[in-house]
């Protein structure tokens, strides 16, 4: 008995992992595809409400198959608040900026957010700043500046470049913000639901800013980019989602935090492969430095005593 239990439990561990890696690399696969629609003359709202329509569908799916939830109507405001801000508003500034910025470096700018997690609850919840937070936020800091010199001196313009970085960012404090004030509405209701309901109320809320301001006539695209939209919305939107809530529930936080820091780096590769983009050593460096200080504040430490 003890024997099959501890098999059962190395399966999870392995279909655990393969579901971090796998959505991870999924995950990063986003930046690439925005890339490559731009190519085709897509404007940013276009193609925001195409990965929404697509993806609708499967958020709706996902809402039903998680069950119903009972939430008073303040909640139910702030789930749709919280769509509004992680979904909607930090998606459109994440794509928004990629189109003045490499898909590598909006990766690693996007995936500052547990820093910006750290700094707002520590201006806003009166959280302690840890011995830990500083080495992580000078880091992660450090290794995007490096970052940034090494693509100025592979002649990006410098300010369009600060722009996509700012629009990034903000997108990045979108996502902190989602995280901070989201994380009471994962307690009750779980990840899932929370989720679906968030991203549906997202996806309402792109497919009205587009008709208000394009129209269906917007939708006459090239047929490329519908299948980059279709491949974004379902293999770099919802199955990561999904795939990275089971590894969560199988392994937990801290390991499937590890096991993501493979996104930014197969974000770079595929940037190259897919993009053209350059990768040197500077910039590797850079990327680990990020890497290791956002792994410094998401691997918390096995202790009861809050950090």
């Amino acid at each position: 008995m003890s024997l099959s239990t501890d098999a059962q439990r190395n399966t999870g561990a392995y279909i655990g992992v393969a579901c971090a890696l796998v959505g991870s690399i999924a995950f990063s696969t986003k930046t690439i595809i925005v890339k490559l629609a731009y190519l085709h003359g897509v404007d940013v709202l276009t193609l925001l409400a195409l990965r929404m329509l697509f993806a609708l569908p499967l958020f709706l799916a996902m809402a039903w198959w998680a069950g119903a939830a009972h939430l008073s109507f303040r909640d139910w405001l702030g789930v749709i608040a919280l769509g509004f801000i992680g979904y909607y508003v930090g998606s459109y500034l994440d794509l928004a900026g990629l189109q003045y910025i490499s898909a590598g470096m909006g990766r690693l700018i996007l995936y500052l957010f547990p820093t910006v997690v750290v700094i707002m609850s520590a201006l806003f919840l009166k959280q302690p700043i840890r011995k830990r937070h500083i080495i992580s936020l000078a880091l992660s800091y450090g290794g995007i500046a490096l970052v940034f010199n090494e693509e100025i001196k592979l002649g990006e313009h410098l300010n369009l470049m600060l722009l996509g970085a700012a629009l990034v960012f903000a997108s990045a404090i979108s996502v902190a913000i989602y995280m901070i004030a989201g994380s009471r509405y994962v307690q009750k209701i779980g990840s899932t639901r929370f989720t679906a309901y968030a991203a549906t109320s997202a996806s309402f809320f792109v497919i009205a800013h587009f008709m208000a301001l394009h129209g269906p006539s917007h939708l006459a695209v090239p047929h490329d980019v519908y299948v980059l939209a279709l491949i974004m919305a379902v293999f770099s939107t919802v199955m990561p989602l999904w795939l990275m809530a089971e590894s969560m529930k199988r392994l937990g936080a801290n390991q499937t935090a590890l096991i993501g820091c493979v996104g930014p780096l197969s974000t770079m590769v595929f940037g190259q492969l897919f993009l053209g983009e350059r990768i040197t050593l500077i910039q590797l460096l850079g990327a680990g430095l990020v890497l290791a200080g956002v792994l410094i504040i998401s691997l918390k430490p096995q202790s009861t005593k809050p950090s």
